[in-house]
């Protein structure tokens, strides 16, 4: 957390924006001297060419502002600490992975924020990099200035808080992505952090191991299992793998439907330089999925840990004060106080923070981490400060093969993200080169809390260590490109002719004829543990492919298989239990209940998968939901040693098991038709989405039911009379190979480049998603032309 009171830039920061402006007065033209080009193709793919970087990322902001400039000046509120000063202070926004009041988010950002800090961490960055992001910010600002007030989308038409952005803004947006697997995930906790009063017991009250499981994996970023969190496939195939002999990888990132973690498709050009297309996400002016002439890549969330707490042993006399090493340590306090205008009746809302040198003390009271008189627990974010993601992404876009794809994320950029990749000589990678705590199996050994603490790393994946201790910091590596993370060459990186994959599982398994790279931190992944339905599911669909067991010849994977396997829809639960529950249904006949009947009847024909036509699959996700969580529930436990098919079946000869399973079964008829369905409706008719008067079917399913499309309905708990709304999951997909020419892509963003509802580009690729059609990606200039829509624009810059 930071200590400055204002939002405006320091007199550090000043300086530093106003040498760097200095010193790129001799070589940088007068503005207006030079111009970007605009293009726009079918489904409105934004193609931006420049001379330079400067202009590629004008064109960028320009652009990605013609498309979503409300939900930019919205998040620009968020990041400015200002959303309850003009939204309101009761009303709800985006902060981490969930929504709060606005002025919680305020008072959050707030104090988080250090706009001197970013500025200095900033400092380091090419000269390329500096450019764009001034780039980006006088894009956007020209658009406001073109389009004036009274031209913006009713969302934000007119309103004092539509304002030109400021490099401090941008800043913020970066360190707002950046923390998202870590701070920002725990924002409520930090919020919720206050010093025991006078007098209160010095000791927590036992917590229930289960129940601080479930509270942790509520706030975190990729640790629930069963959905919540930001997720994605990526698979990628070498030489030895496809029909060709090149590479060829599909992405498909499962992200939010809304806000600014979706994404946009834009191709750059800088003649002679730079031809890089694919998609983006937040306000960034650079490609962070996609392809180049000779290599394509993908991300997926990783399981690495962004962030370690710090159990801190207090001085019983004073809860502000922790000991190190013996000494004691005073906290900082800093109180924030919102603008009386933003606050319900004019009163100031306020909120005094407090943190240690191990980061903001944080109390989450339900999982055991609440502040008492004599404990407390910090939160260090790896991710704070992490200026450099533009730059590896800027570097990966001119990469010619995967080695040089590596080598570009070498400064540590991806924050919480793996990196799949495939280039034309036929090579494939998996590696995990996100930034990650430098904390070894020793040190979290050597440095475990209480008891109590030490248990959530093995049971909720959440990493605490003894704060009381100087040792128990993180390691210093001097080949680390921040101090404190792990180097690169300590990460999990796999290069092969065959084939890898991920879907938000370790690296443990990124192929499973292939072995895991040894000695790395458990804060990067576990092994030997039980998979995702969606990793096993992948992992079935790929061996099955290339061993030919799905009646395909050719035992290759090729681009239209697959575009196929992704959008088959196979429900792995389903496919897991079904003949199981099938059986018992049969044997246990006479003594269902009429719903359980019911129940077995539509789930016996049902065809196992989340295809829109599909009776009976939102049957099967409300019994499965329920199902899932019965103790000891599968017939074939987990296995280490068979990881892909255990677990499996269900135990239907244990009598407590059988009626369980059968309680779950009436129960998800009965909610089914509370909800005005009945208990074999297919799922076109309740997960669908009306666009401009067309009442479009949604594919998919949801985490928890294996399915490779996943897609959800956040903060949803099951199906209510309007079915089901999907706002999260599938949303920008590809598939790249390549030719003689360079790469042959198609792809598919589900919800559209626009996020204005008024907008013809508002979900208008959404039919072909759910027709399970592609888009072909025009690359090369050729394609460009032929798809192009109205007249390029040409700004001046």
């Amino acid at each position: 957390m930071n200590h400055r009171k204002s939002p405006l830039p320091a007199p550090g920061a000043v300086a530093l924006a106003l040498a760097a402006l200095l010193a790129g007065c001799a070589s940088t033209p007068a503005p207006g001297t030079r111009s970007v080009t605009i293009e726009r193709t079918t489904f409105g793919i934004a193609h931006i060419t420049a001379p330079d970087y400067e202009g590629i990322a004008y064109g960028v902001g320009y652009a990605h502002a013609q498309d979503n400039v409300c939900q930019t000046a919205e998040h620009l509120l968020t990041v400015r600490g200002e959303r309850s000063q003009f939204l309101g202070a009761d009303g709800m926004g985006e902060l981490g992975l969930g929504r709060a009041k606005n002025a919680q988010i305020d008072l959050f950002v707030r104090a988080h924020m250090d706009d001197a800090a970013l500025a200095r961490a900033a400092a380091d960055l090419k000269p390329d990099v500096r450019d764009s992001l001034r780039g980006y910010v006088a894009g956007y600002n020209r658009y406001l200035q073109d389009a004036g007030p009274n031209g913006l989308p009713e969302a934000c038409r007119g309103k004092p808080w539509v304002r030109p952005m400021t490099q401090a803004d941008l800043a913020r947006t970066t360190e707002m992505s950046m923390i998202q697997g870590g701070i920002g995930a725990l924002a409520a906790a930090v919020l919720a952090a206050e010093p025991p009063a006078a007098g209160t017991k010095t000791s927590a009250a036992a917590v229930d191991l289960p129940q601080a499981v479930a509270e942790i994996a509520r706030h975190s970023f990729n640790a629930n299992p069963e959905g919540g969190e930001f997720g994605s496939n990526g698979w990628a195939f070498g030489r030895n793998a496809t029909p060709d002999g090149r590479g060829l990888v599909l992405g498909n990132p499962h992200f939010p439907w809304t806000g600014t973690n979706r994404f946009w498709e834009l191709h750059l050009t800088i003649p002679g330089k730079l031809d890089v297309m694919g998609a983006t996400g937040g306000l960034s002016p650079v490609v962070s999925i996609g392809f180049n002439k000779d290599v394509a890549w993908t991300h997926t969330v990783s399981t690495g840990k962004r962030f370690t707490l710090y159990e801190l042993k207090l001085d019983p006399a004073d809860p502000t004060v922790y000991l190190v090493d013996g000494q004691r340590r005073k906290m900082s306090a800093r109180t924030i106080v919102l603008p009386a205008a933003a606050a319900p009746g004019g009163a100031p809302a306020q909120k005094t923070f407090y943190s240690t040198e191990w980061g903001p003390v944080i109390s989450m009271p339900r999982a055991g981490l609440d502040w008492t008189a004599t404990k407390a627990y910090a939160i260090r974010d790896v991710n704070t400060l992490n200026t450099r993601s533009a730059q590896s992404w800027m570097q990966m876009a001119l990469a010619r093969n995967v080695a040089e794809l590596r080598t570009a994320m070498g400064n540590q950029g991806m924050p919480w993200i793996n990196t799949i990749a495939a280039d034309r000589d036929g090579n494939a990678m998996y590696a995990d080169l996100s930034v990650v705590p430098d904390v070894s199996a020793e040190l979290l050994k050597s440095c475990a809390p209480s008891p109590a603490a030490a248990a959530l790393l093995g049971a909720a994946g959440l990493p605490v260590l003894d704060g009381s201790r100087s040792a128990c910091a993180w390691n210093r590596d001097g080949a680390a490109a921040q101090p404190g993370t792990i180097p690169p060459a300590r990460m999990p990186v796999v290069v092969t002719s065959d084939w890898v994959q991920n879907s938000n599982d370790s690296f443990w398994l990124s192929n499973p004829r292939i072995a895991a790279p040894a000695g790395i931190s458990p804060l990067v992944g576990f092994t030997g543990t039980a998979q995702r339905l969606r990793t096993r599911s992948g992992i079935m669909e790929i061996e099955g492919r290339l061993a030919g067991s799905d009646g395909l010849p050719g035992n290759k994977m090729g681009g239209n298989e697959l575009r196929s396997v992704i959008f088959r829809d196979k429900n792995l639960a389903g496919m897991l239990v079904m003949d199981d529950l099938a059986a018992a249904c049969g044997a246990n006949a006479a003594a269902l209940a009429p719903d359980q009947a019911l129940g077995c009847r539509v789930l016996t024909g049902w065809d196992r998968t989340s295809n829109s036509a599909s009776k009976g699959a939102p049957l099967f996700r409300e019994f499965w939901r329920k199902a899932k969580d019965v103790p000891k529930v599968w017939r074939v436990p987990f296995d280490p040693a068979r990881p892909v098919v255990t677990p499996a079946g269900l135990d239907m000869a244990t009598p407590a098991t059988r009626d369980a399973v059968f309680k779950a079964l009436g129960d998800a008829v009965g909610i089914v038709r509370v909800a005005g369905f009945a208990a074999d409706v297919p799922l076109a008719e309740v997960q669908a989405r009306t666009v401009r008067g067309q009442k479009i079917a949604i594919p998919g399913g949801d985490e928890f039911e294996g399915v490779l499309n996943k897609v959800e309905s956040q903060g949803q708990s099951y199906i209510d009379p309007k079915g089901y709304n999907v706002n999260y999951g599938s949303s920008y997909i590809q598939t790249v190979g390549f030719d003689e020419r360079g790469p042959v892509a198609q792809g598919l963003l589900t919800y559209g480049q626009s996020s204005d509802p008024a907008s013809p580009r508002s979900y208008d690729q959404l039919p072909l998603f759910s027709a399970k059609k592609w888009h072909p990606l025009p690359f090369h200039r050729a394609d460009i032309e032929a798809q192009r829509e109205g007249a390029p624009l040409r700004l001046a810059y």
